[in-house]
């Protein structure tokens, strides 16, 4: 299945790299009479601007994939940090540590996105980055942490003590190779939560709604009553693209945990 998972995702990089290609429209420009049904010219048709909708899915690619991406690797850089300083160090700094991972996990995270997004003054796509990121990165530094506190004390970790080594050494040098299969499968995990945040932020108005996103066309969808309107091709196309890129994410993280995992392995 992570080939398929794979395919989609080269598939939407192809799409990003060569969105002018594939359209002849500016997404942010009014091209045609507004509410214009699918035809040959545009495919989708055109919002209450007269924007065509086509252009709109192609050109949000960018936006929503870099968010997703950028949001997944901060999300994972914060939890593999936590996680393993937690891990390693134990004591009062894991105490501390865990306390912290602890409060943002039973915190549920929309509600907590939403919640700091409204009292944002700016908003932007560095924003919602920022706050995807650091109120979601909790479970993925749990993984590493348990991961973490089953390493320390091997064997070859004891002899990089005996030897004198640094503990940035033993962190960086001896421990992170052998965790590298968990933290990418913590990455995929961490892009389709943030690319699903993202459209999440964006539908509800949270985000700068003027950037074309999928999760913008949803907005604009929405406050045009699309679904009452009979056009459904705006509703479906981003949210197709959505649900598919979470399924190809969520195919590659499952596929890392069968492929690393002993136990699912087996099975």
């Amino acid at each position: 299945m992570w080939k398929f998972g794979l395919g989609i995702i080269i598939f939407f990089i192809f799409i990003v790299i060569f969105a002018p290609l594939l359209t002849k429209y500016d997404p942010n420009r009014t091209v045609a009479i507004p509410y214009q049904s699918p035809s040959t010219e545009h495919w989708l048709g055109t919002d209450r601007m007269g924007r065509d909708i086509f252009s709109q899915v192609i050109y949000g690619s960018r936006l929503s994939l870099w968010i997703g991406v950028s949001t997944g690797l901060l999300m994972t850089v914060i939890a593999t940090v936590v996680g393993m300083i937690s891990g390693y160090y134990g004591g009062i700094t894991d105490r501390i540590l865990s306390t912290i991972t602890d409060i943002f996990l039973v915190i549920p995270g929309l509600p907590l996105m939403i919640v700091i997004s409204s009292y944002m003054k700016v908003r932007g796509p560095l924003m919602v980055i920022l706050v995807i990121a650091f109120t979601s990165w909790s479970s993925g530094a749990r993984m590493i942490r348990s991961q973490m506190l089953s390493l320390k004390n091997r064997e070859f970790v004891m002899a990089s003590k005996v030897a004198g080594e640094s503990d940035l050494y033993i962190i960086f040098v001896e421990l992170l190779p052998n965790m590298l299969s968990l933290i990418f499968s913590i990455f995929f995990s961490s892009v389709l939560y943030a690319i699903i945040g993202e459209a999440s932020l964006s539908f509800l108005g949270l985000s700068d709604v003027s950037k074309v996103t999928w999760g913008t066309m949803l907005y604009w969808a929405q406050s045009a009553n699309a679904l009452l309107n009979g056009m459904w091709y705006w509703v479906l196309a981003p949210g197709l693209c959505i649900a598919l890129l979470g399924t190809a994410f969520a195919l590659v993280s499952f596929s890392i945990d069968e492929i690393t995992n002993p136990r699912l392995r087996a099975r």
